[in-house]
């Protein structure tokens, strides 16, 4: 069954980055939470993140923007790895709460707090107007990378920051779906790097059979989201999904996953 909703998660969250606001990472990640600890889901849904990027690429990659992927994700990678490096450091101790809630232990700690509210956080750029027609001035572009970077190795979430950063430039649809995927690409490395190298006590291959069927759920859905590029934004989805996330996190606050 947990094959079943991961791959369809995959699938659907990669369909709608290609023509939403939405990250893959965004949906995935609390869906992964769901069936794994905190940590190995975030490294979980990086490893398919890179790869469906990397697919991306191969897409749309002819399309980028150089100048700003370079500005962007050079300051990116210095980001991601301070932030990825916290993710490793907090998931070792630090806080930790357990209560019984009818008959069952639940167990908060945290790292799910922080990670609880970084989805609401993201959850909300999507649904609030005023956050997802959040711009900054094009004159802060290093330091757009570095925060969407940061965010992005802590938890995963990096679309929502990176895309106030870009808008303002006014790109094509198509140059900013592109360049966005470079940078991605970029922190998506670089925090797995760290990930594998300061999580000694978790095999992440040991669920390749998972892996592998995600990533190509991911395809299918980048490749039918690229044939569907041109189509409008879904705002009901992206509401629909913001709830669920919200939903996730609160769940996951509270100890209950």
């Amino acid at each position: 069954m947990e094959y079943a909703i991961i791959c369809l998660t995959a699938f659907g969250a990669s369909l709608l980055t290609f023509f939403s606001g939405f990250g893959l990472g965004t949906i995935l990640t609390p869906v992964m939470i769901v069936f794994f600890p905190v940590q190995e889901a975030i490294a979980l849904t990086g490893m398919v993140h890179l790869l469906n990027n990397i697919f991306k690429l191969a897409l749309v990659g002819k399309q980028t923007d150089k100048h700003i992927a370079i500005k962007f994700g050079c300051t990116a990678i210095i980001g991601s790895f301070f932030g990825a490096y916290l993710l490793i450091y907090l998931s070792q101790n630090l806080f930790h709460y357990e209560y019984q809630c009818m008959g069952k232990t639940m167990e908060v700690t945290f790292i799910k707090l922080l990670v609880a509210a970084m989805m609401i956080l993201f959850a909300l750029f999507e649904i609030i107007p005023s956050l997802k027609a959040l711009q900054f001035n094009s004159k802060y572009l290093s330091i757009g990378g570095f925060i969407s970077g940061f965010f992005g190795g802590l938890s995963g979430n990096q679309g929502a920051l990176r895309s106030a950063f870009l808008l303002r430039y006014g790109l094509t649809k198509e140059v900013y779906i592109a360049t966005g995927v470079v940078i991605a690409c970029l922190i998506d490395v670089t925090r797995l790097s760290i990930y594998f190298a300061g999580s000694n006590s978790y095999d992440y291959w040991e669920n390749d059979t998972l892996l592998l069927l995600a990533v190509l759920s991911a395809f299918a859905g980048a490749y039918l989201g690229n044939k569907l590029l041109k189509k409008i934004t879904l705002n009901f989805i992206q509401t629909l999904a913001s709830i669920m996330i919200i939903s996730l996190a609160i769940l996951l606050a509270l100890g209950v996953i």
